[in-house]
């Protein structure tokens, strides 16, 4: 299926063209021509302006729906009753959600690189176990100060301003 629509093919088409030419001619054939595709342009653009018109209100009518059921569902409107069952486990989870939380528990120290690096002391086998105590955190190095950049002296020998940049020196070329 070929060409314009169903049931005009290449055949039919090229029957049509003759028809056209011996009718209209050959000098005047191209102007139709230019006209035919002229309207059929118009057409199709009409054509799909329509479409288009009826999508954005096909659209706008499932947007109006969906609004309502918006709606709906604010103010409490169809909403269907889950049951008993799920009534009892949202109640149990609200209860849940309105105890206090349980006191948290003592604070675990972290190892540090020392105790990592040792292994754990051997337990006498007839010993009672009993919590270790943490050991004692490591003192922690101060950081390095920054170092700052002494200003060189200039050739004249003197130290430039603060927050000067330093003079460069030009390099001369091999050739002057």
């Amino acid at each position: 299926m070929g060409g314009l629509g169903p049931g005009i093919g290449g055949f039919e088409l090229l029957v049509i063209g003759l028809v056209a030419l011996i009718v209209v001619g050959p000098k005047d054939l191209p102007l139709l021509m230019r006209k035919v595709g002229r309207v059929m342009a118009r057409a199709r653009a009409m054509a799909s302006e329509f479409r288009a018109s009826f999508d954005e209100m096909a659209r706008q009518s499932e947007l109006d729906e969906l609004r309502k059921e918006v709606e709906a569902l604010r103010r409490g409107q169809g909403l269907v009753p889950l049951g008993a069952e799920a009534e009892a486990t949202f109640r149990d989870i609200q209860d849940d959600l309105q105890r206090p939380l349980p006191a948290p528990a003592a604070p675990i120290a972290a190892p540090t690189s020392a105790s990592l690096a040792q292994p754990p002391a051997p337990v006498p086998s007839g010993a009672a176990t009993a919590p270790a105590a943490a050991p004692a955190p490591e003192p922690v190095a101060a950081p390095k100060a920054k170092r700052t950049r002494t200003p060189k002296p200039t050739a004249a020998g003197e130290t430039p301003p603060a927050g000067a940049a330093p003079a460069r020196r030009r390099r001369s070329s091999p050739g002057s």
